[in-house]
Formats: C-alpha cells, sequence, structure tokens
C-alpha cells in the first residue's frame, strides 16, 4: 500500500501518559501503520493508508481522546478572479494540498482563508500553487503582529500563577505562622476563619484548577490516566476535607481553630502552574536551533520583472526568477550565477570560513552572503525546496522522532499513574487503620503527598528535550542527524569506516610533482606540458593546467595537438614537439627513459600517478598528479582515535595507493581494491564479528554501505545535504565532524541518561518519604513542578555544547 505521513500540533497535553495514550489511540486506528507522540514538541506523526483514514479521522479521534488538534489560520488577497469558476477552482487545489484541512475562497471579497498545519504547508507553497494556476495569492497585511501559538499559552499561563499566587500567599502566611520559630509573625484573625480561607482557595481549586479536572475527566473517560488525575485527586482530597472540617466547625458553635489544609492544595496547584510556566519558557527555547537557521533566510529579494527592479519578499520569488544581489546582501534563493564575480561566504550553512569564489555557470545557496561584487542569479529552488528548508526539515524530523530509550520511559509512564494511585490506597488504609487508627487527618496528608510528588511530567520530558536541545546544536555546527534514534545509536558505535576518495582526500587530483633533467629548467617544462594538456579535457590534464596557472606560469597555445588514449598526448608548442604520457609510449618513439625509470617508481609508491614528458625526442622531466589529502584528514583521524573508535578505510583503490594515503593520515588497517557495489559486504563482515559499525563517505557510490552500516554518515555540502541512504549528514564536508557527532551523541546520551536520573530520583526517594508521613504536600508540589523544569533545563546545557576543545 501507498502510506501518507501526516503531522498534527497537538494541545492539552500535560504529562508522559497523555502522550502515551494519544499514541496508542492512534496506533489502534484501521490503516495507521505507525504512530508517534512527542510530548516536548506537543506534536504527532502518522503513517497511515489515505485509502482507508484521512485527516479528519485523526482529529476526531484526538479530540475524542480529550485533546485538541491546533491548527494555523491565514488570509490572503486573491488577484485575477473573474467569475465564480474561478474561485472553484483555486478553492479545490488549495483544498488538495498536502497540510491544508480548509480553504475557502470568497470571490465578492477577493479573499482567501485557509486553515493548515504549518508543519506540512507554508504560505509561500499556498502563494506557488495559485500562481501556477493563473491567479495570485497576497497575505493580508495585518498591523498587530499574530502571537504564536505557544506564546499564548505562556500568556495564558502567566495570568494563571498571577492569580492563584495572589489567592495562595494569605494561606501562606496562615500556614507560616504555625511553624514555632516564625511564632512571632503577625496573623489577622480574620485569616484564621475557615470561610476565609475557604474563599481564598475555592478560586485556586476550581478556577486556576479547572485545567486538572478537565483533563483529568477526559483521560478517565477513555479509559486511562495522568497527571491531571494525580493533582486532581490530591488536591480535591486536601480541599473537600478542609470543607468538611469548615462545616464541622459552623455547626459545633465557631469555637477554637480548625485544623484544615486549604493551603496545601492551593499551594501545589500555584506551584504545579508556576512549574508548567517555567516549563514551556524553557522548551521554548530547545526549538532556538531551528528558529536561528529560519533567521539566517532573507526577507526580500531584488527582482528583474518587465524590465524594472522590484524588491518582494522572499516568499514571492519563484523558479527562474532573475534576482540582483548587490555586495553584503544575502542571496534569497537557492540560485545559479548568470553574470558576475564575486565570493560568497557560506560559513552559515557549511561551516566553512574562507568565502568561495563564484562566476557565471556556479551554483549559490540561499541565505549565504554576497561579499564584493554583484551578481546576476537565476533561482533555481524556492520555498520548501531550498537548501536551507532542507536542513530545517531535517532537523524538524529529529527532534520529532523517539529514541529507542525514550520508549521505555513511554511504555514506563504508561502504567505509573494507575500503580501511584494503587499505593497511595494503600499508604491511606495503612494509615488510618494501623499507624493512626481512625485519624483521617493523619491519613490523608500522605496520601495527597504521595499522589502530587508521583506525577510522570518529567519522565515523559527527559528524552525528547535532550533530543530537541542536542539535534538542534548539532544542526548549528553542521551535523545533521535524521532521527532521534540516528542521535542515539551513534554513541554505540566502536568501528568506523571511511572511504578514501573525497572523504578522506579531497577527490580531485592536483599536481604534486616536478622533476626535470639537466638540460632542462622546473619553468620551462611546466610551461610546455601546461601548455600542451590545456588541449586536452582529460581530469589529470586539468590538473596540471591548473596547478601550473597556480604557479604564475602564462601558457603558450600548441599548434597541434592530438590525444592518444591510454598512452597520453602529442602536441606542438613553440615549434617543439612533445610527447606526454606512459612509458610505453616514449618507448613506442624509440626516446630513452632510463634515467626517469627510477622517479617514476618511487612516485609511484606513493600512490601518485607519474607522467613522462619529452621534448623533441630527449626526455625533460616527470610530472606528478595525487588525489591530495584533505588538510584536516590527520587530525580528525588522531580524534576518531582517541575517542577509542577503531578505523578502518575502505576505498577502490590499488592497494598500493591505498597504503600511502593511509600511512600519511595515521590510518593503520586498509581494505583495498573494493568495487562500489561489494562495499556493503566489507561493512557486513565487520558486523558479523560484533561490531557496531559507522560508515563515512560521499554518498554517491558509497550509498548501499552507508545503508548497511549501523550508522550511515554522509560527506555532503550546503547544496547536497540530504543523502537518503545516510543516517547522519556531514555538512562541513571535513572528517572532524565525524568526531563532532560521536562526541554529540555521546554528550546527548549522557545527558538524557541524566534527566532521567533526575526524573526517576523525585519518585523513587520523594515517594516512601511522602509514605512515611515525613513530607509536607506543599513540599510534594513544589518537587513535583520543579523536576520537569530541572530536567528542561539540564537538556538547555546542550545547546552551549563547545566542540573545539574535543
Amino acid at each position: 500500500m501507498a502510506t501518507q505521513e501526516k503531522t498534527f500540533q497537538i494541545s492539552g497535553m500535560t504529562c508522559a501518559a497523555c502522550a502515551n495514550r494519544i499514541e496508542k489511540g492512534l496506533s489502534r486506528m484501521e490503516g495507521v501503520e505507525k504512530a508517534n507522540v512527542n510530548l516536548a514538541l506537543e506534536r504527532s506523526t502518522i503513517v497511515y493508508d489515505p485509502e482507508k483514514r484521512n485527516v479528519q479521522d485523526f482529529k476526531e479521534k484526538v479530540e475524542k481522546l480529550g485533546y485538541g488538534v491546533v491548527e494555523e489560520k491565514a488570509e490572503f488577497d486573491v488577484t485575477g478572479m473573474t467569475c465564480a469558476a474561478c474561485a472553484a477552482r483555486i478553492e479545490k487545489r488549495l483544498n488538495k494540498m498536502e497540510g491544508v484541512s480548509h480553504a475557502n475562497v470568497n470571490l465578492a471579497l477577493e479573499t482567501a482563508v485557509v486553515e493548515y498545519d504549518a508543519a506540512q504547508v507554508k504560505a509561500a507553497d499556498m502563494m506557488e500553487v495559485v500562481k501556477k494556476l493563473g491567479y495570485g495569492l497576497v497575505a493580508k497585511q495585518d498591523n498587530q503582529e499574530k502571537l504564536d501559538y505557544k506564546e499564548q499559552e505562556i500568556r495564558k499561563q502567566t495570568r494563571r500563577f498571577v492569580l492563584s499566587l495572589i489567592l495562595t500567599l494569605p494561606l501562606i502566611w496562615t500556614m507560616v505562622a504555625h511553624f514555632e520559630f516564625l511564632s512571632f509573625l503577625y496573623v489577622p484573625m480574620f485569616l484564621l476563619n475557615p470561610w476565609v480561607q475557604f474563599a481564598f482557595a475555592a478560586p485556586v481549586q476550581f478556577i486556576v484548577g479547572a485545567r486538572f479536572y478537565e483533563g483529568a475527566y477526559k483521560a478517565l473517560r477513555s479509559g486511562s490516566a495522568n497527571m491531571d488525575v494525580l493533582v486532581a485527586l490530591g488536591t480535591s482530597a486536601a480541599f473537600f476535607y478542609s470543607f468538611y472540617l469548615t462545616i464541622e466547625w459552623t455547626l459545633a458553635g465557631s469555637v477554637g481553630m480548625a485544623e484544615l489544609y486549604y493551603e496545601a492544595s492551593a499551594v501545589i496547584i500555584t506551584l504545579i502552574v508556576l512549574g508548567k510556566l517555567f516549563e514551556a519558557r524553557a522548551k521554548g527555547k530547545t526549538s532556538q536551533a531551528i528558529q536561528k537557521l529560519l533567521g539566517l533566510q532573507a526577507k526580500t529579494a531584488r527582482v528583474i520583472r518587465d524590465g524594472e527592479q522590484v524588491e518582494v519578499p522572499v516568499e514571492q520569488v519563484a523558479a527562474g526568477d532573475i534576482l540582483l544581489v548587490k555586495p553584503g546582501e544575502k542571496i534569497p534563493v537557492d540560485a545559479e550565477v548568470l553574470e558576475g564575480r564575486s565570493a560568497v561566504d557560506e560559513s552559515m550553512l557549511t561551516g566553512e570560513s574562507v568565502p568561495v569564489d563564484k562566476a557565471a555557470g556556479d551554483a549559490v545557496i540561499g541565505a549565504t552572503i554576497n561579499k564584493n561584487g554583484s551578481l546576476t542569479l537565476k533561482a533555481v529552488k524556492v520555498g520548501k525546496d531550498t537548501a536551507l528548508a532542507q536542513i530545517v526539515k531535517v532537523v524538524e524530523d529529529a527532534q520529532g522522532s523517539k529514541a529507542d530509550i525514550q520508549r521505555l520511559a513511554d511504555r514506563i509512564s504508561g502504567v505509573f499513574v494507575p500503580v501511584v494511585v494503587g499505593f497511595a490506597a494503600v499508604t491511606f488504609l495503612v494509615w488510618f487503620f494501623i499507624v493512626a487508627p481512625g485519624n483521617f487527618s493523619a491519613a490523608l496528608i500522605p496520601t495527597i503527598s504521595i499522589l502530587v510528588i508521583a506525577c510522570p511530567c518529567a519522565l515523559g520530558l527527559a528524552t525528547p528535550t535532550s533530543i530537541m536541545a542536542g539535534s538542534g546544536r548539532a544542526a548549528e555546527m553542521g551535523l545533521l542527524f535524521k532521527g532521534g534514534e540516528y542521535l542515539e545509536n551513534t554513541q554505540s558505535i566502536d568501528t568506523i569506516v571511511l572511504d578514501k576518495t573525497g572523504t578522506v582526500t579531497k577527490g580531485e587530483p592536483a599536481l604534486t610533482d616536478v622533476s626535470v633533467t639537466a638540460d632542462f629548467t622546473e619553468e620551462e617544462v611546466l610551461r610546455l606540458i601546461g601548455s600542451a594538456e590545456n588541449a586536452s579535457e582529460h581530469p589529470l590534464a586539468q590538473a596540471i593546467v591548473n596547478g601550473v596557472k597556480d604557479r604564475g606560469i602564462t601558457l603558450a597555445q600548441p599548434t597541434d595537438f592530438e590525444a592518444l588514449p591510454g598512452y597520453g598526448i602529442r602536441a606542438v608548442v613553440e615549434g617543439k614537439e612533445l610527447f606526454a604520457g606512459t612509458r610505453k609510449l616514449l618507448t613506442e618513439q624509440a626516446i630513452e627513459i632510463a634515467e626517469a625509470e627510477n622517479l617514476m617508481e618511487e612516485l609511484e609508491r606513493e600512490g601518485k600517478t607519474a607522467m613522462l614528458l619529452a621534448v623533441d625526442g630527449k626526455v625533460a622531466g616527470v610530472i606528478a598528479v595525487a588525489d591530495t589529502i584533505k588538510e584536516t584528514s590527520k587530525e580528525a583521524i588522531s580524534r576518531l582515535q582517541k575517542l577509542g573508535l577503531q578505523v578502518i578505510m575502505l576505498t577502490g583503490d590499488n592497494s598500493r595507493t591505498a597504503q600511502a594515503i593511509a600511512k600519511q593520515v595515521g590510518i593503520t588497517e586498509v581494505i583495498a581494491e573494493v568495487l562500489p557495489e561489494q562495499k556493503s559486504e566489507q561493512i557486513k563482515k565487520l558486523q558479523a564479528t560484533g561490531k557496531k559499525v559507522a560508515m563515512v563517505g560521499d554518498g554517491i557510490n558509497d550509498a548501499p554501505a552507508l545503508a548497511t552500516a549501523d550508522i550511515g554518515m554522509a560527506v555532503g555540502t550546503g547544496t547536497d545535504i540530504a543523502i537518503e541512504a545516510a543516517d547522519v549528514t556531514l555538512m562541513r564536508g571535513d572528517l572532524n565532524s565525524a568526531a563532532d557527532a560521536v562526541i554529540m551523541s555521546r554528550k546527548t546520551m549522557r545527558n538524557i541518561k541524566q534527566n532521567l536520573f533526575f526524573a526517576f530520583i523525585y519518585n523513587t526517594i520523594g515517594i516512601p518519604i511522602a509514605a512515611i508521613g515525613l513530607l509536607a504536600p506543599w513540599v510534594a508540589g513544589a518537587a513535583m513542578a520543579f523536576s520537569s523544569v530541572s530536567v528542561v533545563l539540564n537538556a538547555l546545557r546542550l545547546q552551549r555544547t563547545d566542540l573545539a576543545r574535543h
């Protein structure tokens, strides 16, 4: 079956049990192949059969479970419509777009209102689709900046907390006055009146705390339990028992002081709301990496339309548009240079600090900076097709995916709440019948404390927040992990296999050696062979020509040229007849090569391609060309070895060349003369010995090996960042990134384990202490609330990771 994938933003989740329930509910639906719910991102991704299910089914299911699906609404002005058929055509096409749930086009007002999922479709995509229909779609201008969903949530949470705090402070005042060391505090008598305390506590319980009752009802209605159930049970027990004592005190003639627990329920709710506020703010920071990436994009573009320069929002640039970019400006979209020369700073995407020279025919990447020359460009990729958009998509997918360790936490949290409720009930009975027979108050306090401190919020956030922060920080350093499972699994590799060409080496031949005989000078030999080879299209010839030009030598025009396939070339330069190529070529021309033979053999032992040059029947010298090693390869391989990894070089080159390259970079194990299709077999052999293998390659010939390895790392660039076979893309094209990926994975996994420790420690230590009556309910509320905050703040430390010192 041909499956489709749909992503929703979900509202109303409060803990891991919520996420687990939604995930189970969606997974059980007929036609659903896979469902994944991420608590930290508040997002659900579903893989399903469109013939059996549609988007509306999933929304109804989520709402039936007691949660909401968040969608964005955009309003547009539509241009070019002339009749109802136009409006109907635009409306039909928009409704067919993936991610659009409803579109309404009004002919009279010439407007369109679209409800859509921002994770799947952007306004620019809608504009492009409508433009292809022959109409125009322009975003409505609104003077008041719209707040996004999360900002609204933070504001709402802030208002809840302020209201709750104002009402709770008087109750705290009465509570602390009971402590002997604070007995000097003056407490107005009216605050000790049970009905006054009820008046302060009731709004906190039923207005601020309404969301807990609502969440608990929805959870119980669907046959499960979550954090809301625990909070509602615990605070309700304290509140309603206090209310019972208040009525009893009134019926008894309002004599003496009643032992009330209004402050316990109010303080618990206030602290939990404060914890959720901190958590919401901190969770927002875990997505900063994506915001930074999106912030790199140019806001406007200078486009040539109808022969005039027009400045338009970058969202309105279409493929094929002609753009002008001045020095110092950002390149708006991925494009091809038509006219002009400049150096472009690509560091924000590739990490390469040295600007790259660009001329006509070269590709440029959107969001990079044009340094010192004006460029005329042709837009090639726009909107979601640009390199920057691909990077953002990879990071979003990684942040939304689950690591295996999270699945364990999800399973635990799924059964945790019912177990805690059962334990709390047993604790109440033990206290009421054994520890303090008949004393309801004494039995109630430990029960409330257990219910409150046991909330599994932190458990659900422990893994996804670390994955979000870790993958986001990695993206800023040019490491794109395609999923949380790859970020997790990279830390477990013990063997790393490196492709040679394009990975350890630059993948481009370069002139390395020039040796001349007594009758010639080096400059003369270089000028002659450079001039001759300039007429050849062979890669080795171009390497020689580039090397000669780099030395500042001016080339002459050959008057005669002949390519001799498999042997070399023959040319006439400045009236001199040249032969350049193999031993066999010169021998067949009866040219004596004995004096150059030893030098040829020495260069070949070093893995270089050596060529003889003869001028007018005499050997003039030996030229060597080789694929040179990347400047950073030796250092990177040393780092990998220090990380405890076994480093192996795998190549299709002959053994002599491979060993020569390996020796220069410090690799002791080499597998050579392997065809591309055989590389995956070599990976399987290593895995058969029990090794966890990572393969690093350029993602072209190495695709089968990348897919076979436990972790496939593709050495990419800013324009080639989504190699399907790889699990990790190293955008910088530098082997140091492979070491960085291992370090980042290890740091992230260590952070996840710390978070899980924090999450469990509150419960494993807090529950027994609460059970024996040594933990006040308000202290339990504070511990539970700040357990989530501590987990998120710990995850945020990953965003400050600096790998330069490793």
